[in-house]
């Protein structure tokens, strides 16, 4: 066949591929049920194809500029970092449509579906995100959407849980094991199992089986290419470091993906450290995780000594979560990349100190990646330019954050 024909109409597709089995060194691959075969093959065949298909492409950035309000702006803040020399810019992925980088990826996902003739589409949740950028996919482009999510998220997360239903979605409670994500996205791939003929599974994150961590960070990878452009614009050069919060890593991926041939430009995950990196403590990966299969791929894994799933624990739903996309395992093992942890407190102090430098609320998963400069902007040289990706808006958070407070609606700051 031509190579002509294999060449991608966007700059976002085809830049970094797996192997031919959906590998990234010795992380990812494929490990399902045999009754997921044959619609993993379709997907990843459809996928390709779409890929590569001006009209798709042209209809996803449309779509992209038009209704999600990309690009996204680059916010430099300057009172956070004021008297230190340091330049430190947000990617304001909170300003995207629904509140969250999700919509990227989940306009892409139902584009596909409805590209393959499916009628509904399954998703899970655990911050919400992903399920209310899935039910407004779904909304716009008439597909069934029903999202399953964990009862301890619903609980905590009760503002996404009626977003969703107000979008005409049907959200499930999972009542099983930790009720959170980890048994949202279990549930989902059961319903996709009995339903293939009629249904697509728009997974959330860069994790599962082979093509979802590529498919993922492709269509996330916009984050990346316009805030490399825009740093190059605001700052005339590269960022020394980019930061950005992992939980299964798609915001992180998205951002990440147009630094990666940068030697120069220094690239972290900053995970949830929870209450103690104890077992059930946090959600922690590269710091007490080991090479292990979850949810259809190889990864690396939060388990015990005869390989079983521990517990997980963060105070932000998004990032409770035993595992990690592959390639942010790949990368680490290569040291391309490296992962820190912020905890609970830290976490909540990062909220407050954006929220009152710089008039931002950011979900409590961004607000890791923000505590973790917090924690260490007084070891940055002046003039380096720190990028971090706000990868959602805290709205979502402010109930359980007031709770976690103890606080009454009062007039004194937080």
């Amino acid at each position: 066949m031509p190579s002509s024909l294999h060449v991608n109409p966007s700059p976002l597709f085809g830049k970094r591929d797996p192997d031919s089995r959906g590998y990234f060194g010795e992380f990812g691959g494929r490990f399902i049920p045999e009754t997921l075969v044959a619609p993993v093959e379709a997907l990843t065949a459809a996928y390709f194809e779409a890929r590569r298909d001006p009209e798709f492409v042209a209809e996803l950035e449309h779509l992209l500029a038009t209704f999600v309000g990309r690009p996204t702006p680059l916010y430099e803040a300057r009172n956070a970092t004021a008297g230190t020399g340091v330049r430190l810019f947000l990617k304001r992925e909170d300003l995207a449509h629904t509140g969250a980088h999700k919509i990227n990826n989940a306009i892409g996902q139902a584009l596909l579906a409805r590209r393959m003739g499916k009628t509904r589409v399954v998703a899970e949740t655990g911050a919400g995100q992903h399920g209310v950028a899935t039910a407004t996919a779904c909304a716009l482009l008439g597909l069934e959407c029903i999202v399953y999510m964990g009862a301890q998220d619903m609980a905590r997360q009760a503002l996404n849980v009626f977003r969703m239903q107000m979008l005409g979605a049907t959200v499930t409670s999972v009542d099983a094991g930790s009720q959170t994500l980890k048994d949202a996205i279990n549930e989902a791939m059961r319903d996709w199992v009995a339903n293939v003929a009629t249904t697509s599974y728009v997974l959330g994150s860069v994790l599962g089986p082979h093509p979802y961590p590529l498919m993922v960070r492709e269509f996330q990878s916009v984050i990346g290419a316009e805030a490399r452009a825009q740093m190059l614009d605001a700052a005339g050069r590269l960022p020394d470091l980019v930061v950005a919060c992992v939980g299964g890593g798609s915001n992180a991926m998205g951002i990440f993906d147009a630094f990666i041939g940068d030697p120069s430009v220094q690239l972290l995950g900053v995970e949830a450290g929870g209450r103690a990196i104890a077992d059930g403590e946090h959600a922690a990966r590269f710091a007490g995780g080991a090479p292990g299969v979850l949810h259809g791929t190889r990864s690396l894994l939060l388990q015990d000594t005869h390989g079983n799933v521990l517990p997980t624990h963060s105070v932000s739903a998004g990032l409770d979560y035993p595992s990690v996309g592959p390639e942010h395992a790949w990368l680490a093992s290569i040291g391309r990349t490296r992962y820190d942890w912020i905890d609970d407190d830290a976490a909540l102090d990062g909220f407050g100190w954006i929220a009152r430098l710089e008039g931002i609320l950011p979900a409590l998963e961004s607000s890791h990646a923000i505590a973790w400069v917090q924690r260490h902007v007084q070891t940055f040289k002046a003039g380096d330019v720190v990028l971090v990706n706000v990868s959602g808006r805290g709205d979502k958070d402010v109930d359980s954050i007031r709770a976690r407070l103890g606080l009454a609606v009062t007039g004194t700051p937080v």
